[in-house]
């Protein structure tokens, strides 16, 4: 920028040249291949619009964090960047756990407020809405449902969504593996219970022993709590048809991408299960997209809401599953964005792979504020700013920002003033949400859930069979070793059915991730 660069003063007056020290910051952000405009640069409180802050759209898939207190424009910053990726042609998914984010669909309202923003930052503002799927887990809420079998979500996922400790997430582990290798399908909750009870029962119990040594009493543990988790009314959450992740890749017919809105408000008292969906959702993704190295734009871009809540009370075994998700997930072209409040709530290790940050306002009001304060500076690079003071001065819709340049370098803190979203800021009606839903080509695949025969259906039969067998068995001599009834069942004509099961391989073990997720047939 030359020496001559001019930007309006804020009172209007007339032209404000920029700084010396801000020069080199804004140089930082010309970039000359297609990026995302987040807004314009602060200096000493003017904003100058003729220093843009953006993100090179190359860059998304190098992942980010988007952070601050509640009420600084988190959700707004989201619904900007959701947009100009949509209108690039990249697909979008969102968390909506306050229900804020569904106006994306609707062209927004201007006004004083908005028009101001916009000359502030240098804006050529227009009302506009762009496309988007409105999904919900289970069904329950407005939105698509989305289900995942049981076989496909996981024993590491589910423990963590079911509370149970190291021990307890290892024996699950190996009903899993015992329930892959026998060709037991477990669709929903009650086919895990039906196996969990068979293992624990006086016909099951041998079996326990060529599993790794199971414990009836963990075994107990972990159908008591299957049980209760089904109490609290959770097992909408699993069953069929699963939600297929390929759909979160779609572009809308006029080349704009769909923006993917997984509406939380209903189960947001939930946090667990659905910080855990999220994330099997992004391993899923992970399964099943190739190898894309480096391409002009992302697949898809990812946004983690309440992160803190996948992070919390995490096991280590868990966090590095989520740490080499990330790592590698970026060369299948998705790019994942943490929301959350600091820093701090995400651990070192993903918080090293997170390379475009944008930080609205710190509240430093107790000691343990103004500790995450100073570990917040210390998170970002060298800076001309006086960040602690800059970080508890920000207001509403403006934000401490570095991103990866072009040639992936990490560029100059930007405080900036962030732009308008041209959608709707709020939510629209429930009404409206439920005619978009019925309106949506994926209505007719996912709103119906089915119940098809699996493993409680398999052993539920075989176990009727058995008394009818009984006497036959003693009127004949004894074998040297009875078989056991799941051994029964693997041999039945019945069972053979499985063999046709979407998602099953009889016979052999289902393949597992990271995070015990199951590789599915497409």
């Amino acid at each position: 920028m030359s020496d001559s660069a001019t930007t309006p003063a804020p009172d209007g007056s007339g032209p404000a040249q920029l700084p010396d020290p801000a020069r080199p910051i804004a140089a930082g952000y010309a970039f000359t291949g297609p990026a995302l405009d987040l807004g314009a640069l602060l200096w000493e409180g003017v904003c100058h619009p003729d220093a843009q802050v953006r993100v090179p759209l190359p860059m998304l898939n190098r992942h980010g964090l988007v952070a601050g207190a509640t009420g600084t424009g988190k959700t707004k910053t989201l619904q900007l960047i959701a947009e100009q990726l949509s209108a690039q042609g990249v697909p979008v998914f969102l968390a909506d756990v306050k229900g804020d984010l569904s106006g994306i669909a609707r062209p927004g309202q201007g006004g004083d407020r908005v028009s101001t923003r916009a000359a502030e930052t240098g804006q050529s503002w227009s009302a506009e809405g762009f496309p988007v799927e409105f999904l919900a887990l289970g069904g329950i809420g407005h939105g698509i449902p989305v289900r995942a079998t049981v076989t496909s979500f996981g024993p590491v996922l589910l423990s963590k969504v079911l509370g149970l400790n190291r021990t307890q997430e290892q024996s699950l582990g190996l009903i899993f593996h015992y329930a892959d290798t026998k060709g037991l399908e477990l669709i929903d909750l009650k086919d895990l219970r039906a196996v969990v009870a068979f293992l624990t029962s006086d016909e099951g119990r041998p079996e326990l022993k060529g599993i790794g040594g199971l414990s009836t009493a963990t075994a107990g543990v972990i159908l008591r709590s299957l049980t209760a988790f089904e109490a609290q009314g959770m097992a909408d959450f699993f069953g069929e048809p699963e939600f297929d992740t390929a759909d979160l890749l779609r572009l809308a017919p006029d080349g704009r991408g769909l923006v993917s809105v997984l509406e939380l408000p209903a189960v947001q008292d939930k946090p667990q299960l659905f910080s855990t969906f999220l994330m099997w959702l992004l391993a899923d993704l992970f399964h099943d997209l190739p190898e894309a190295g480096d391409a002009d734009k992302p697949k898809l871009v990812f946004f983690f809401d309440e992160a803190h809540l996948l992070f919390h009370d995490a096991s280590d075994a868990f966090l590095d599953a989520i740490t080499q998700t990330v790592r590698l997930i970026r060369s299948r072209g998705v790019g994942v964005f943490f929301v959350t409040q600091t820093p701090k709530d995400v651990p070192s290790d993903v918080l090293g792979q997170l390379g475009n940050r944008v930080q609205h306002a710190l509240r430093a009001f107790t000691p343990d504020d103004q500790k995450a304060l100073k570990a917040t500076v210390k998170t970002f690079p060298d800076s001309p700013y006086d960040l602690e003071e800059l970080l508890t001065g920000l207001g509403t819709g403006e934000a401490v920002i570095t991103v990866l340049s072009e040639n992936g370098a990490p560029t100059p803190v930007a405080a900036t003033r962030l732009r308008a979203p041209e959608s709707l800021m709020g939510p629209v009606d429930p009404a409206e949400l439920d005619r978009a839903v019925r309106d949506s080509p994926l209505y007719g695949r996912y709103a119906q859930a089915v119940d098809r025969e699996s493993a409680y259906e398999k052993l539920t039969a075989a176990q009727a069979q058995r008394p009818a067998e009984a006497p036959k068995a003693k009127r004949e001599k004894a074998p040297a070793e009875d078989p056991s009834l799941v051994e029964q069942v693997v041999g039945s004509g019945m069972f053979k059915s499985l063999a046709r099961s979407v998602g099953t391989q009889l016979g052999r073990e289902i393949t597992r991730s990271l995070f015990g997720t199951a590789r599915r047939g497409r």
